[in-house]
């Protein structure tokens, strides 16, 4: 079958979208343009806030009937949607290729993971969130007692540049899931891919088109959008932009979900596989151009590994090579300003004493594979999100200082342990200061849909991916039925006196007992 040309990908998109990212169309316009060739993309429309709150409007109507088809009826038409992509992986991975600059090996991988938690959020959706009995207790043992999880009505999210499927869908397709219809502002700097999942959502669920739209922009738009008195608001993107849509969001107390940015580290131990943990360190840290929240920045190797730990990873990143050609390793920078960022971290890193053993150039918006030792922990290389194909690694004396180490960063959103020993690694992986962390490989645990997604600190708060991303996108419904009448009904003024002087008397015997 013929691949589509970038023109027909775009005249697809643009006629599947008509009536979503057309239908509030302002005067005003932006280009997405590649950022290895700088050809334009696409144009699209700055949605303005009147135009945002029109958008949130029918996505609420659509929100009703969305919740109506229950649990079954919702899942039926995720299915569907997932299939779609999948049928159409390869024309997605271009299009992801062209706007944001990875490798389309890279896209496809990202697209991946996007359909299996499609499959896993529509399949588990009325497990995790359907109507149950608990406990009623002791005060209410003549009632029943009903646990269930509604829906919020409409879903803001706000999505990033760096992984534009991936990343979004893990709020996207929970909240879907949960009931929910969807606003999503993706990127500025990949609108296409935004507006090419909006197609393919109108053109998979046609009769449940208006529970899934997107809205286009830069952070005008974004701000907008958190005004519009959405249910929740999900945001992935930087500590200090978060803070702004916080501040955005709190005008009208629309409660937010924010996955910011990381500084993960790796730890490795005295009997860690060396060569495993170079490999993994070096994609970890090197794939997707380092444009990786949970990617490896910062490694603590022990006394006992270093110098070969070391010799590994400068061994590898030497072979790897930025471009835009299929033999590259990966891309270029997605926004420009990202390769200032890198520079000023190699700078300083140096300044203060740092060691570049591999790379340490930018030409352009292409960073080649570097690997930076000796850079003090005070260094914006060490302290801060440097989101490129930077590496740094420090000597410690144990793992216990690793830890250390990688716990004081204000950052805490995951990391990985490499160690010989299961007890171990366990104990470091629990003590690591992050929402998740991998044992014996990197960035794992994004792959496993049952488990939640999410940091602390500086990276954010709230969860998406399994059960707890599930529930986020809802609100705990209680329910109390009363079965049958007691003699003496204590939340009543017609109690008897003598009722309450019963009641601490039982009290005293269950639960005063000195154990």
């Amino acid at each position: 079958m013929r691949a589509m040309s970038l023109a027909e990908q775009l005249d697809t998109v643009t006629a599947s979208t008509a009536g979503t990212v057309d239908r509030h169309a302002t005067a005003q316009t932006f280009e997405s343009t590649n950022p290895a060739t700088g050809a334009v993309v696409g144009v699209f429309p700055v949605h303005d806030a009147a135009a945002v709150a029109e958008t949130v409007e029918q996505a609420r109507a659509a929100a009703l009937a969305w919740a109506d088809l229950g649990h079954d009826g919702r899942r039926a038409r995720l299915t569907a949607f997932r299939g779609y992509l999948a049928r159409r992986m390869h024309e997605l991975a271009d299009l992801v290729h062209r706007e944001n600059g990875k490798p389309h090996a890279d896209a496809i991988l990202e697209i991946t993971l996007a359909i299996d938690h499609l499959a896993w959020a529509g399949s588990h959706a009325r497990k995790v969130l359907g109507p149950r009995r608990v406990p009623a207790g002791l005060l209410a043992a003549n009632h029943t007692a009903h646990l269930e999880y509604r829906p919020l009505g409409v879903v803001g999210v706000i999505g990033p540049w760096n992984y534009p499927v991936f990343t979004p869908m893990g709020s996207i397709a929970y909240a879907l899931a949960a009931g929910n219809a969807v606003v999503f502002k993706p990127s500025e700097h990949t609108p296409a891919v935004g507006a090419w999942l909006a197609a393919a959502w109108r053109a998979a669920v046609p009769d449940a088109a208006d529970a899934f739209q997107v809205v286009t922009g830069d952070g005008s738009t974004g701000a907008a959008l958190c005004r519009a008195g959405v249910g929740k608001l999900a945001f992935t993107g930087s500590a200090p932009t978060g803070r702004k849509v916080m501040a955005a969001c709190a005008e009208t107390l629309t409660p937010v979900l924010m996955e910011l940015g990381g500084k993960d580290a790796m730890i490795v131990d005295d009997d860690a596989d060396v060569a495993a943990a170079a490999d993994a360190a070096v994609w970890g840290a090197m794939s997707n151009a380092g444009q990786t929240c949970i990617g490896i920045e910062r490694v603590y190797a022990t006394e006992a590994v270093y110098d070969r730990f070391v010799a590994e990873v400068t061994a590898k990143a030497r072979d790897l090579r930025p471009g835009s050609d299929d033999d590259a390793a990966y891309g270029p920078m997605t926004m420009a300003s990202q390769a200032d960022v890198v520079r000023r971290h190699l700078d300083d890193a140096t300044a203060a004493g740092g060691r570049v053993l591999v790379g340490g150039t930018v030409d352009g918006r292409y960073v080649s594979p570097t690997v930076i030792v000796d850079a003090p922990e005070t260094s914006a290389a060490v302290c801060e999100e440097t989101f490129g194909p930077t590496i740094t690694i420090a000597k410690v004396r144990d793992a216990e200082e690793a830890l250390e180490r990688t716990n004081a960063n204000a950052h805490g959103l995951a990391g990985a342990v490499y160690s010989g020993s299961r007890a171990r690694a366990m104990d470091l992986a629990r003590r690591m200061r992050s929402g998740m962390t991998s044992i014996n490989s990197v960035l794992t645990f994004a792959s496993v849909p049952a488990l939640p997604f999410g940091g602390v600190g500086e990276s954010g708060f709230g969860r998406i991916h399994g059960e707890d991303g599930l529930k986020e996108f809802t609100r705990a419904k209680a329910i109390t039925r009363k079965r049958f009448s007691l003699p003496v009904d204590l939340m009543s003024f017609g109690r008897p006196a003598q009722a309450t002087d019963a009641l601490a008397r039982v009290m005293g015997i269950v639960h005063g007992r000195h154990r």
